[in-house]
């Protein structure tokens, strides 16, 4: 969420701002409803000192016998008393229009964010590995012959409907190894402090972290009131929801393996085949809660965070900068990740490292007491998937899958699988 003392202070720039995301200007309506607001809190407060010195007056005309001035007096405690009462109940309404407001505003990019619409015009930061040179012309994962068994859509799609998969033997374990690998390099290598959540979270929950109010058709809720969470971001991040840490405990550096829920409201049409795009999957995400002094240095460190898990894998991947037109709501700066798919002959997607400032923390009420006192601070929040698990496994298979239809794996999956090298071309772990 935003602050109205910075639009207040800068109405220009933050217009600006918007307008490298291509929005239209905010700050008019936003400060207009924001003095409509300070006038009737300042109504209300007159009112309220006009009431004190009428109630100490009344006393004064009763000692004195003057019954007109009395009844006067009464008259007019009453008459602000209700006029305090109605100020305060618009101040209240219009207090909640602004901050409704300022809850449907993306963050504000920071200055060296590419400018730009769309994908078209993020900028490729740099790129590792080198896509492989097959001597046949290799499929996408779901083709794979080694995959075949492992992965069963039909059943699924009986089970819960489309955009689900049922994973089954050594398809299954090396989704498992996956996730149990990721995990446990980002504990030892990166000092990540491995956290498990509730994927059921509240409604000021998905709020805090922007999920909500805005994009709650992106998500599942249940019949009580709880939601399904889209990613780890929404409980890592709010594990400081109305806290007030101390500053000597930053950074706070976590890393979550769970399931996630999205309802890919949207995307109809969109990879259809295979389990590129569910609506439940797996991910390892990463959280960093930190102040505005190490903010882009925590962002640089976790994009590197999960850079490493592709070079582990030995998979070929690129480094984006998102555009203004392409981030996500919170986000003031992302760096995307995107793997080489040989079975699509492109790059895609498989990690987004997002710098939020203090706009969740606005959110969550979330601050921390600088060290040797001051005024409390928001924190600042980053957020970032360590990999997607799913998409990680269809880039392993594509990548390591053979003309006889098996699937060499990688060298660091080995330990997780009792020393298996490969998968079959009848998908098992050999």
């Amino acid at each position: 969420m935003h602050d109205i003392r910075a639009i207040r202070d800068n109405p220009e720039g933050f217009d600006a701002a918007l307008a490298r995301r291509g929005l239209e200007g905010m700050s008019s309506s936003i400060l207009s409803l924001d003095a409509e607001r300070r006038a009737k809190i300042v109504e209300a407060e007159t009112a309220k000192a006009e009431q004190n010195k009428a109630s100490k007056e009344v006393g004064a005309a009763k000692a004195r016998g003057d019954e007109a001035e009395f009844e006067r007096l009464r008259a007019l405690v009453a008459e602000k008393k209700a006029d305090i009462a109605r100020l305060n109940e618009e101040a209240g309404e219009m207090d909640a229009r602004l901050r409704e407001l300022l809850m449907g505003i993306p963050n504000l990019p920071l200055d060296d964010v590419p400018d730009g619409k769309d994908e078209e015009d993020n900028v490729e930061l740099h790129r590792w590995g080198n896509p492989r040179n097959f001597g046949f012309t290799p499929v996408e994962h779901f083709e794979i012959a080694a995959v075949r068994h492992g992965m069963d859509f039909e059943t699924a799609a009986k089970l819960s409907g489309s955009r689900f998969v049922l994973l089954k033997g050594g398809v299954a374990r090396l989704h498992r190894a996956l996730a149990q690998f990721m995990i446990d390099l980002h504990v030892t290598r990166h000092d990540l402090e491995e956290t498990w959540t509730p994927v059921l979270v509240l409604e000021d929950m998905m709020t805090g972290t922007g999920q909500l109010p805005k994009f709650g058709e992106d998500s599942y809720q249940t019949r009580e009131g709880w939601w399904l969470i889209p990613t780890a971001e929404v409980t890592l991040t709010n594990t400081v929801h109305g806290d007030l840490v101390d500053h000597a405990s930053l950074p706070r550096r976590m890393v979550a393996h769970s399931q996630c829920f999205r309802s890919e409201a949207g995307s109809a049409g969109r990879d259809t085949s295979g389990m590129l795009r569910q609506h439940q999957f797996e991910k390892v995400e990463m959280v960093s809660v930190t102040d505005a002094e190490t903010g882009m240095e925590e962002h640089a460190r976790m994009t590197r965070c999960a850079e490493a898990v592709l070079e582990a894998l030995e998979l070929p991947y690129r480094t984006i900068a998102l555009c203004t037109g392409d981030m996500g709501f919170s986000a003031r700066i992302t760096h995307d990740l995107e793997v080489w798919l040989p079975g699509q002959d492109k790059y895609r997607e498989i990690s987004s490292v997002s710098y939020c400032g203090d706009f969740q923390a606005r959110r969550m009420n979330a601050r921390y007491r600088p060290e040797g006192g001051g005024k409390p601070e928001f924190v600042h929040t980053l957020n970032g998937s360590g990999l997607a698990v799913g998409r990680s496994l269809i880039a392993v298979l594509e990548n390591g899958q053979q003309e006889d239809g098996s699937v060499e794996l990688p060298a660091a999956l080995h330990p997780y699988l009792m020393g298996a090298k490969r998968l079959s071309s009848e998908g098992k772990l050999v």
